[in-house]
């Protein structure tokens, strides 16, 4: 039975194949069509997924959509009746979209996929749910879903068991954890949707200072982990903004304007945000646990994608053991969609060992062959070193331990916002220069940005306070204090982004200024060439750790294609790029001619 699951028409779109009761391919539209968050339906995405198991259109069984509009419109209306005439500018932006579009998805899948047999509509949270939890290894456990909003519901929890969910208590719009982050996104100067981690990643840099302020005007939580929000302070249901001038007056200034300079009312901002969040959630888990008595707790929605939070949970003790849909966000929906379809609908017999998921380490998207790739430098003339498998891993170790950045493109390609060894960029957590090189002439993005450690998943605990499996970097550690560099004097009474550049540990360019980092756990069985890399680079230079983020600069998603990595491999300052078992060097290469120049763009000079 082949089961189709989309997602579409906000942000992260995305289609999700369920073959025979096992999940065979996954991916987000954006990495197709190259538009960031594209939230266009899936058309690339499902012809990739179909294709790469050998089947046409006509070999769906059914069609399972990630949330049901008729009750989202509904929804969109009575907000905007409730609040007229306040919001007819933005009622009047909204309307057309889902009078020609988003109340037609019935008959735009029939129509785009010419298909006549069964659709299913799950509800948002349902979508999110079973993506947390069917993929999950455990045969019974809590779960938590947290984001913006779907329909109505904003944050719900249950127990799944077997092949089944159930839902025991929401949370419904406009009261929406989800939406306070953003609402701090956009007051402090980031895009909606995409900004959110920036912030998370910013918090460290600053003072909770604000938090009493949240807590005691805009937000009401209860022991339990409920909360209502005053919405006199926020904007989003009426407004094309987040916040209102009663917000703007209690912190005392207006929202900080994109690109320009970040200050520490900014990062003290972020920080109290953090907190507020964290409180809500261990309130709302330990709740859930008391509640269920479940020592094992799943976690979906875009608030998941908050690993600061999900290592503090774990940290806590709230639950022996947690399990992350790494494609959280609104993309997941469309894999939990089709696992609606397989285990709720059609009943069919789940089966989990306790101890790995159904998710195959994440790499669900497309894979391309040596000689497709070879095809590809061959066209285009482009300089290149084939490497035997014998001589690939220890000749990219050297180049780590030379301190190159790698332009790293292997394997299939990851579902989810984070590169995980299939489309990364990779270089030396030992240097202390690295972070500074990779954010600034090749990621092209805010300095104050930290970097993700990729560490043998048996070495974990000898580098990070951790001792549990974390394949998709959802989890933050602190770094092991021996590791540590006791601060100076003079160090210790920096704040804010002076913190930025002090050596902190003896891996810095993995070591976040509170000393912690988001870990990735390499698997063998998972990611066999990326696994045998970093290991000959431990065995070599005595490091199972190296820098891994994603393969893409800011603005643009993460590459999918050999001619994707190739572009954003000249258009940056990296060194070489691997394409499976071939090796480019920069200096071999003829520059591309461009006619923009993206330093000045991203306005770093």
């Amino acid at each position: 039975m082949n089961i189709l699951g989309i997602s579409a028409f906000y942000h992260d779109s995305a289609a999700a194949l369920v073959k025979d009761g096992l999940i065979v391919a996954a991916a987000q539209e954006e990495r197709f069509t190259r538009i960031k968050h594209d939230p266009a339906f899936p058309a690339n995405a499902i012809d990739y997924c179909l294709k790469s198991q050998g089947l046409t259109r006509a070999d769906i069984d059914m069609v399972c959509f990630y949330d049901k509009p008729l009750l989202k419109f509904e929804r969109i209306l009575e907000t905007y009746l409730a609040y007229a005439p306040l919001g007819i500018k933005s009622f009047i932006k909204a309307m057309p979209v889902w009078i020609k579009q988003k109340l037609w998805i019935k008959e735009q899948i029939k129509d785009d996929l010419d298909f006549k047999g069964q659709i299913l509509f799950p509800s948002h949270h349902e979508s999110h749910v079973a993506s947390a939890f069917f993929p999950s290894p455990f045969d019974e456990a809590a779960f938590l879903t947290m984001d913006g909003v779907g329909e109505w519901t904003t944050t719900s929890w249950g127990v799944g068991s077997g092949n089944r969910i159930k839902i025991m208590a929401d949370i419904t719009f406009p009261h929406s954890i989800g939406l306070l982050y953003s609402a701090f996104t956009f007051y402090t100067g980031f895009k909606v949707n995409s900004g959110e981690y920036k912030v998370m990643g910013l918090a460290p840099y600053g003072e909770p200072i604000y938090k009493d302020l949240i807590m005691d005007n805009l937000i009401d939580v209860k022991e339990d982990g409920s909360y209502r929000f005053d919405m006199s302070y926020f904007n989003y249901c009426a407004g094309l903004t987040m916040t209102t001038d009663k917000m703007h007056k209690l912190f005392g200034a207006e929202p900080r304007e994109a690109e320009s300079t970040i200050t520490q009312r900014e990062m003290d901002l972020a920080r109290s945000v953090q907190e507020v969040t964290e409180e809500v959630i261990f309130r709302t888990a330990r709740h859930i646990r008391k509640e269920t008595g479940q020592k094992r707790l799943c976690l979906a929605g875009g608030v998941a994608l908050n690993c600061v939070v999900n290592g503090k949970i774990l940290r806590e003790g709230i639950f022996d053991e947690i399990w992350i849909q790494p494609a959280a966000g609104d993309a997941g929906g469309a894999l939990g969609a089709a696992l609606m379809g397989l285990y709720q609908y059609n009943d069919s017999p789940r089966k989990v060992d306790g101890i790995n998921d159904l998710q195959s380490g994440s790499y669900l998207g497309p894979e391309y062959k040596e000689n497709e790739i070879e095809a590809f430098l061959e066209d285009g003339g482009y300089p290149y070193k084939k490497l035997s498998d014998e001589e690939f891993a220890p000749r990219i170790a050297e180049l780590i331990a030379e301190e190159k950045v790698l332009g790293w493109f292997e394997g299939r390609m990851e579902f989810g916002p984070r590169a995980l060894g299939g489309r990364s960029i990779i270089g030396d957590a030992r240097s202390s220069k690295m972070q500074e090189i990779m954010n600034l002439k090749i990621k092209f993005r805010e300095s104050f940005r930290p970097f993700a450690p990729a560490v043998l998943a048996e070495r974990v605990s000898d580098y990070f306070e951790i001792d549990t499996k974390s394949p998709y970097m959802l989890l933050v550690a602190p770094i092991k204090k021996e590791l540590r560099r006791e601060m100076t004097a003079e160090e210790e009474t920096l704040f804010g982004i002076e913190k930025l550049n002090i050596v902190r540990s003896s891996l810095p360019a993995v070591t976040h200024v509170d000393y912690s980092a988001r870990v990735q756990t390499i698997h063998k069985e998972t990611n066999p060439r990326f696994y045998d890399t970093i290991a000959a680079f431990d065995k070599a230079y005595g490091s199972a750790v190296v820098v891994n983020t994603s393969f893409n600069v800011r603005g643009e998603p993460i590459v999918n294609s050999p001619e994707d990595a190739f572009r954003c491999f000249m258009r940056t300052d990296m060194d070489y790029l691997v394409l499976g078992n071939f090796l480019l060097d920069k200096r071999k290469q003829t520059p591309l001619k461009e006619d923009t120049d993206w330093r000045k763009e991203f306005k770093l000079d």
